[in-house]
């Protein structure tokens, strides 16, 4: 197959299950920087901040002995919650900026507050949004967004999530239209919007001109509708098997990475499969495989080991 040639793939903790800074259900940040890298990722995510070391000097020397750099980080915030919610998230950003400038990354990328726990799946506050909540999210992200980039030079790419407020397609394209694309712009997460049975080719060539970073991740139908009928919540389904390597779920990589080459921008595509909780001798050869098949799929760069 033909390189797909605007497009730079990555990995994120998120694919070695790590969803919190530590936690005894997920492995630690050193064996999680070398088995990235003996599966053959040259790109990193920083995980939930605090995962990876937060001094820049020594977090750039161990990205540097195995071969690695960094595309972006991840922040949760809670923007709907209004005034007190945003200061806490500009506080959070910024740190989480200035680790990434120093890094030479410029890519922040924001997901919503879930209103599921995410350790034990239960109802923390209601799934439905009013509208001056929609408002406090809306106005909230641009105005953050407008912060990073004057301020850093970051780009904040805003990351639909199952058990958020902007979770399904309408959602998501509503979120769209209600942003400032100067400031706020979209991670597609194509796991994210098949499993609340979005149509990501669609999303492509609507709003192909937000799309600046993705999530690539694939769904498990069959489990997806147990979840469904079952009404669980995602820190119970992703136990479950819901997110599946490639190519065993939807979407189908090869038409989705067709449809995002020929946007005309380049873009990191980063492998984000989510695995809490995960014995530690689980994620290196899923992310070895995955690299593989992306790989033949068109999509690099990835490297041989040893490296």
């Amino acid at each position: 197959m033909a390189a797909l040639g605007k497009l730079t793939l990555g990995t994120a903790p998120d694919s070695w299950g790590v969803w919190f800074p530590s936690d005894p259900h997920q492995v630690g940040w050193q064996q999680y920087l070398d088995e990235i890298a003996q599966s053959g990722y040259l790109w990193t995510e920083l995980g939930p901040s605090g995962f990876l070391p937060q001094d820049p000097e020594r977090l750039r020397d161990e990205l540097e002995s195995r071969g690695l750099r960094v595309s972006g980080g991840t922040i949760f915030a809670g923007l709907h919650r209004g005034a007190e919610a945003l200061d806490e998230a500009v506080e959070a950003c910024s740190r989480e900026s200035r680790l990434l400038t120093a890094l030479g990354a410029r890519h922040l990328v924001l997901l919503p507050e879930q209103y599921t726990d995410m350790h034990t799946g239960t109802s923390t506050q209601s799934g439905d949004i009013d509208p001056d909540q929609w408002k406090n999210l809306t106005t909230g992200y641009d105005r953050l967004g407008k912060t990073l980039l004057e301020e850093f030079g970051v780009d904040l790419v805003f990351h639909p999530h199952a058990d958020t407020h902007v979770d399904t397609q309408e959602r998501v394209e509503r979120f769209l239209a209600d942003t400032d694309p100067r400031y706020v712009n979209l991670c597609l997460d194509t796991g994210h919007i098949s499993y609340c049975h979005g149509d990501n080719l669609a999303i492509i060539e609507r709003f192909g001109d937000r799309v600046r970073y993705v999530h690539l991740k694939q769904v498990d139908p069959t489990v997806r509708d147990r979840v469904r009928a079952e009404k669980l919540s995602l820190a119970e389904a992703v136990p479950l098997g819901v997110m599946v390597e490639p190519p065993y779920g939807e979407p189908a990589m090869p038409p989705l990475l067709d449809a995002l080459d020929r946007l005309d921008t380049d873009l990191f595509t980063v492998v984000e499969q989510d695995l809490y909780p995960v014995e530690p001798h689980i994620p290196l050869p899923i992310g070895a495989r995955t690299a593989g098949y992306l790989r033949g799929c068109g999509l690099g760069p990835v490297r041989r080991w040893p490296y």
